[in-house]
């Protein structure tokens, strides 16, 4: 069984009640878990509906904010970023200008430059994301869009057709890169700029 603890050392802080649960089906009740941690948090965030911004955080002029989103302390969004809730970031996060980031967890001193994409993933703590890498999370090319995940020997059906990627603390993704749909890597990984990260091939 894939682990988010195993690949995200803090994983057990944010989010206690789902250390044995599948990093899909994590992402899927994301909406749902968020919605129960704005209640409890402390004076020290502004909250207005769904939105919860620490009072440390810098959101730069023209970021777009949709769905529920927290955004810890001592945060930063650059300008005309696109964040499409549930989205939750930890500790020190940076996202940079023009990024977009939709249904995902990123930990602590996880950096992610300007024109990314992530989605539907979970991102461990000190990842450093170059310039205009993307973590994809739908086969829009395939017939079966049910993504799949391949981890050591084991293969396992999500049964989703939205899921990008679960990349383990301290890895490093390089300018362009792609991470396709399903994509797990562990701790300390490397990606080269411009390299393709896939894991399984249409049968």
């Amino acid at each position: 069984m894939i682990k988010p603890i195993d690949f995200i050392e803090n994983f057990d802080f944010y989010f206690p009640d789902y250390i044995n649960t599948a990093p899909w089906n994590i992402v899927n009740e994301l909406d749902k878990i968020l919605l129960e941690k704005i209640k409890l948090l402390s004076a020290d965030y502004k909250i207005e509906g769904t939105t919860a911004i620490h009072k440390t955080a810098i959101i730069e002029e023209g970021v777009t904010l949709k769905g529920t989103i927290i955004i810890s302390e001592n945060c930063y969004v650059g300008a005309h970023a696109y964040l499409r809730g549930p989205i939750l970031f930890g500790k020190s996060v940076k996202i940079g200008p023009g990024s977009e980031i939709k249904q995902s967890f990123i930990s602590d001193n996880s950096a992610v430059a300007h024109f990314n994409y992530i989605g539907n993933s979970l991102i461990g703590q000190n990842i450093n994301f170059e310039a205009g890498s993307i973590c994809a999370n739908h086969y829009n090319e395939r017939k079966n869009k049910i993504i799949s995940v391949k981890y050591k020997e084991d293969i396992i059906n999500t049964h989703s057709d939205k899921f990008g990627s679960l990349l383990g603390d301290n890895s490093k993704v390089g300018a362009n890169a792609v991470l396709s749909p399903g994509t797990i890597l562990d701790k300390n990984s490397i990606v080269k700029r411009l390299q393709l990260i896939e894991q399984l091939i249409e049968e």
